[in-house]
């Protein structure tokens, strides 16, 4: 196993590596002038001059760029010229909400998407699998940020069941109920289209090991029906449940941008959005590597967790 995860980890270097280019290169193909965006049109030459001197566009590019990948390798990600402080403190102090909303929506979508996918494959023709599979595809057919403007007009203007917006109340909030109350419609609205992809899967997986030899084994034995579907199917399916569990992770995250938009969420889509309309350079690369790098590190623990499932797997 640790021979495994070493080579595993071994692996990422060159995708970090990757990635931070493909960072990189975005932000300089962004047309337009950072400096002048930043100051504004009526900046003097000389202040131009200096900002473009201060983050380094006065530079070749390739000289950019290692001097940007040394400083991330030291942990200074640069200053935020649109905020006045370091792009790293504020990464890290978005980074939790936005963990906060994407590991609830993934949850959520874990939980319902399983659920689902097993009653409507252990009903197949049923009216339980004529049911999800039409809720799954208007789920996964629906967009995130269409529903979640919805669910704001139903549930929140109509009905007033839950805020319209933010993560807490403005005056006397912060506890742990006023956070969750605030945190059930955007996280919703983000794992509807996960829990759609997660019960498609999980129906496909468990219909292919019921037919197996080994459950029809387990019946002939006697065992209870739910023993079958739950110890035997469930836990041989799951192998191929947890990758998708990872690649769904990488959805909610970057599906996070738009939620955290339309719910005024203080995360970190929310702050990239400003970010690009400021043309905060800094700020943008600096949010985008800590995402995508965050994103790689639960994709390998996925993969990890599959080996450890079966180990026969090498991913």
């Amino acid at each position: 196993m640790w021979r495994y995860i070493l080579k595993r980890l071994l692996l990422l270097v060159p995708v970090l590596l990757g990635i931070s280019i493909i960072v990189f290169l975005i932000m300089e193909l962004i047309p337009g002038d950072a400096a002048q965006a930043i100051l504004g049109s009526f900046a003097t030459p000389e202040n131009l001059e200096r900002v473009r001197s201060e983050l380094g566009l006065d530079k070749p590019l390739v000289q950019r760029y290692f001097i940007w990948l040394g400083n991330i390798l030291q942990g200074d990600f640069g200053r935020s010229y649109s905020l006045n402080r370091p792009v790293i403190d504020e990464v890290l102090d978005r980074l939790g909400p936005t963990l906060l909303l994407a590991g609830s929506s993934l949850l959520f979508a874990a939980v319902m998407g399983m659920v689902a996918g097993i009653i409507a494959a252990v009903k197949q023709f049923g009216w339980q699998d004529m049911f999800f599979t039409v809720i799954v595809l208007v789920g996964i057919s629906t967009p995130s940020f269409w529903l979640g403007l919805i669910f704001v007009l139903l549930f929140s203007v109509q009905l007033g069941w839950f805020p319209v917006s933010g993560m807490m109340q403005v005056v006397g909030g912060g506890g742990v109920l006023d956070v969750l109350h605030h945190l059930v419609l955007p996280a919703v609205t983000l794992g509807v289209v996960a829990t759609g992809v997660i019960a498609r899967l999980t129906r496909s997986t468990m219909l292919e090991v019921l037919r197996k030899d080994f459950i029809r084994s387990a019946r002939a034995k006697g065992l209870s029906e739910r023993r079958v579907i739950m110890r035997h199917a469930y836990k041989n399916a799951l192998v191929s449940i947890v990758p998708v569990l990872g690649i769904q992770t990488g959805f909610v995250i970057g599906g996070a941008i738009y939620i955290e938009t339309v719910f005024q969420w203080p995360g970190i889509g929310r702050m990239l959005v400003t970010a690009i309309q400021t043309r905060d350079i800094l700020l943008v690369q600096g949010g985008v590597v800590v995402v995508a790098g965050l994103y790689v590190l639960i994709n390998l623990v996925a993969d990890v967790a599959q080996h450890a499932l079966d180990p026969r797997i090498q991913t």
